[in-house]
């Protein structure tokens, strides 16, 4: 828990965590990247109203590289419209257990549907084990431009903590923070195997506000169908 706290302290004490102006909830990345896997993945954050949704399909290159591509469409109230485009490569840097950290990267490129707006960003991935404990930390670098939004860089960080219970579950507190967000609070996740590389990893969560700009709760929700 040492790893955790050392990273939680400090944020909640930055006065200018940014991620796109908006809502900086997500989710939070792990730095592995499984051989042959292929993906669909589901996912929506819904705060005030408004629901982002995310549907992507992606597949590992190699044992070390995953790439995934994701239309972005946003509801807002009666109002379903597509938002907008993104690829994303995740690049596992060490061997898992190699060092007492282990180590990936992400690299995403988002484009707006409408507008010529875009957006370039890069985490860094890490996470360690205690035991049955398991700490996550994702650190964000993001470069904003476009016709009708400023250039800008930002930053932002996602935070994990959870405890496996047993793979159907476990229970888990994340924590985000940016320009507009501070947000915490309990998660759940897990998986359903269906058979040999075949499985469905779900989560789910309620973030509650830690500051006034962020809403009061904001729901996550994850599906990840694995084959």
């Amino acid at each position: 828990m040492k790893f955790i706290r050392l990273i939680i302290v400090p944020v909640l004490m930055l006065p200018g965590l940014v991620m796109a102006d908006d809502l900086a909830i997500d989710k939070v990345y792990h730095p592995y990247v499984q051989p042959l896997e292929r993906e669909v993945e589901w996912r929506m954050v819904a705060a005030d109203g408004d629901h982002l949704q995310r549907l992507g399909i992606g597949q590992s290159l190699n044992d070390r590289v995953f790439v995934e591509g994701y239309l972005l469409a946003v509801e807002e109230g009666d109002t379903f419209r597509l938002e907008g485009y993104e690829l994303e490569t995740r690049i596992q840097l060490t061997e898992q257990g190699e060092y007492p950290v282990d180590w990936g990267m992400l690299v995403e490129l988002e484009k707006a549907h409408h507008q010529d707006e875009w957006e370039l960003a890069t985490a860094l991935l890490m996470e360690k084990q205690w035991g049955r404990w398991v700490g996550a930390a994702n650190f964000w670098l993001e470069y904003e431009w476009g016709n009708q939004i400023k250039d800008e860089f930002e930053t932002a960080v996602a935070l994990q903590t959870r405890y496996r219970l047993s793979p159907e579950f476990e229970p888990a507190i994340e924590f985000y923070g940016g320009e507009n967000t501070r947000a915490l609070g309990p998660v759940a996740m897990g998986d359903i195997r269906f058979g040999p590389g075949k499985k469905l990893h779900w989560e789910t969560g309620i973030l509650l506000g830690l500051s006034k700009k962020t809403p009061d709760a904001t729901l996550r929700l994850l599906a990840e169908y694995e084959f």
